[in-house]
């Protein structure tokens, strides 16, 4: 049945889930697994809406702009710390503005929505966890890895009720699992449940976006909740949930700097002011994890106090994607093939950017 389709149109289907938070119907990615695979994907930091409701909010070019002046397109999530700080900081702007080029941000609930604006090139530059990259290149987006960010294997984890019987991962075996499908929660649950001895097939999946699974798990009408942070703790803070298991050994839980390949090959030294000032917001958010706390509050409706547990235990960097790195996102790709949430088989390192990260 796969093989009748195209990847561009296998791709298209596997955001069919968005359709119930959009406005306007995400048309390159509005079909693929709800057809074929019933795919959903969320992304960390991660409540679905359309990339046709993108917020473009254009920085004023400098007077020395030209017709030929680059315009970079940035896309950035609210809970995807260091975009969304820079946009606010207003240093990209300052950086280009010399060579007379502006910068136009586009704001993103999610993942997926992000790389389909990349895919249509309203955009050129994004950042999102490991997961959706992975479908993203099944289905032929023309995309590059150019950068990675630790983030943290502590930043998500399987969670039960607090008075929950249930003591460890083995006992999942035939219970109610909420998880956002082809997040990297649902790639954390697989390995979780793998080293476990229990097959994904023997849970009964529960696929919700982390707004619909705070509250069912809140009623208790699933036994566990696999999930990152910022959600991960609000429900620790708001419900007193148990941990089963976070991704320490397990899942790399790492983000990813994503370009379009267009950009990449087009306006090199662009990419580099990009990486350079994310690289400045990323230290600025590592060594300030109390005042990220407060600047995020308002715009993720979590108390401060709840963000910089969040804060505290992950991680931030900008840094090049090394062999071993490539590697463990293979093994990812190769792990949601093998459950059939992709329908081929993919090469990481083939869209990998060749360029230099500065790591000073």
């Amino acid at each position: 049945m796969l093989n009748k389709f195209s990847p561009t149109q296998l791709l298209s289907m596997g955001f069919a889930f968005l359709q119930r938070f959009q406005q306007q119907r995400i048309r390159t990615f509005s079909l693929l697994f709800a057809v074929g695979l019933s795919l959903t994907l969320a992304v960390s930091a991660c409540s679905p809406s359309a990339s046709n409701n993108a917020t473009q909010e254009a920085a004023s070019p400098s007077p020395a702009a030209s017709a030929s002046s680059t315009t970079v397109h940035i896309g950035y999530q609210k809970a995807s710390t260091v975009l969304y700080a820079l946009k606010a900081k207003g240093e990209l702007e300052k950086a280009f503005a010399a060579s007379g080029s502006s910068v136009t941000w586009s704001e993103f609930p999610a993942g997926p929505p992000l790389l389909e604006a990349l895919n249509a090139g309203s955009i050129d530059f994004g950042y999102t966890g490991e997961s959706p990259p992975i479908f993203a290149q099944a289905g032929g987006v023309p995309l590059v890895y150019v950068a990675y960010d630790p983030w943290s294997p502590k930043a998500e984890a399987i969670l039960v009720p607090k008075d929950s019987p249930i003591k460890s991962v083995a006992e999942l075996k035939g219970k109610k699992i909420a998880f956002a499908k082809g997040s990297n929660a649902n790639y954390l649950l697989v390995k979780a449940l793998e080293k476990a001895g229990v097959q994904y097939s023997d849970i009964q999946r529960v696929t919700l976006t982390p707004a619909d699974a705070r509250a069912v798990f809140e009623r208790k009408n699933v036994d566990a909740w696999a999930i990152w942070d910022p959600y991960l703790a609000a429900a620790e803070a708001a419900t007193g949930a148990r941990t089963l298991a976070d991704a320490t050994g397990l899942a790399p839980n790492r983000g990813y700097y994503l370009a379009a390949k267009s950009f990449v090959d087009a306006k090199p030294d662009a990419l580099k002011i990009v990486l350079d000032q994310v690289k400045e917001v990323s230290n600025w958010a590592k060594n300030n994890p109390g005042e990220v706390a407060k600047f995020l509050s308002p715009a993720l409706g979590i108390d401060a106090p709840v963000l910089e547990i969040a804060e505290k235990r992950r991680e931030y960097d900008v840094l090049p994607l090394t062999d071993e790195i490539i590697t463990k996102q293979q093994e990812v790709a190769d792990t949601f093939y093998k459950i059939k949430l992709i329908p081929k088989e993919i090469k990481v390192k083939e869209i990998v950017w060749q360029g230099k990260v500065n790591n000073s």
